[in-house]
């Protein structure tokens, strides 16, 4: 999508009558009673085949400026109307990647989308895809119906704290499922490593891991690197220094030289001293 529409549209919070270019403007109204539609802008979503398997192409729906009310209930119910619809996934902006797993958990990592959001609407034929520009030569959906109201202000209000209410045993039975399947996974991972110790690798090394109440960090090959290179280094200054015995007797042989003159020196300087030292009572 352009990044102007995409901006201009977050900031109005209002989809133009003009469409940008490749998108088609879908009129909706939350209810109605209200006068002024909202503009939904919508296009095909177009990917390289293999990148975004999560939203394939042809059968994928972009929809830009979608309102903080209206959720993938809505959604699915909006464009249902065109094809079976499969799934929608509401982001808080634009991405192109896989779609990360969905959060199975009731109690936590729970993320609040505010604000304007796009959202993707796979649907099971590419037809739906096509169908759905056709509807904008119809009159405003509508968001919210009697069959399907959707809640706001107070009542939104009260159901969001009922849903906050956690039920003690609900969230004592997942943790306790997911401990569960957390000392699973490491007991795997203890037989798997005890399996493999003293077991050779491709290349003929063989692992060793230190066990006991505090068993020692692992290197990782960088930090083995660097260790090597340091070692490496000091050696070869010492092969350059001393690389003959005659060379490390004439080194010795002047440090002795200059620690006997820097003594003598010092002597010198002690007996001036000594003379310059006057009694001075004024």
């Amino acid at each position: 999508a352009p990044p102007r529409a995409e901006k201009m549209a977050a900031a109005t919070g209002r989809g133009a009558r003009a469409a940008p270019a490749g998108y088609t403007a879908l009129a909706v109204k939350f209810a109605e009673r209200q006068r002024s539609p909202h503009c939904l802008l919508v296009k095909e979503h177009q990917v390289r085949e293999g990148i975004d398997t999560a939203h394939p192409p042809r059968r994928t729906l972009f929809v830009l400026n979608v309102p903080p009310y209206c959720g993938p209930d809505s959604l699915s119910r909006l464009f249902s109307r065109c094809g079976h619809v499969q799934s929608v996934d509401i982001c808080d902006k634009r991405g192109s990647g896989e779609k990360k797993d969905k959060l199975t958990s009731k109690f936590f990592d729970h993320k609040t989308l505010k604000g304007f959001q796009v959202a993707y609407v796979v649907f099971r034929k590419p037809a739906a895809v096509q169908a759905v520009k056709a509807m904008s030569q119809e009159g405003p959906l509508l968001i919210s119906t009697e069959s399907h109201p959707v809640k706001t202000g107070i009542s939104k209000w009260i159901a969001s704290y009922e849903a906050s209410i956690v039920d003690p045993k609900e969230l004592k039975a997942e943790v306790d499922a997911y401990m569960q399947d957390y000392d699973k996974k490491m007991a795997e991972e203890e037989a798997k490593a005890a399996k493999e110790e003293g077991v050779p690798d491709e290349e003929g090394w063989v692992k060793v891991t230190r066990k006991g109440r505090k068993p020692g960090l692992p290197r990782t090959e960088a930090a083995n690197l660097r260790v090597l290179e340091k070692e490496k280094q000091k050696r070869a200054r010492k092969e350059l220094l001393n690389f003959y015995a005659w060379q490390h007797r004439e080194a010795k042989r002047e440090h002795i030289a200059q620690l006997r003159k820097k003594f003598e020196e010092d002597k010198q300087r002690i007996a001036l001293m000594r003379a310059q030292r006057k009694f001075r009572p004024y």
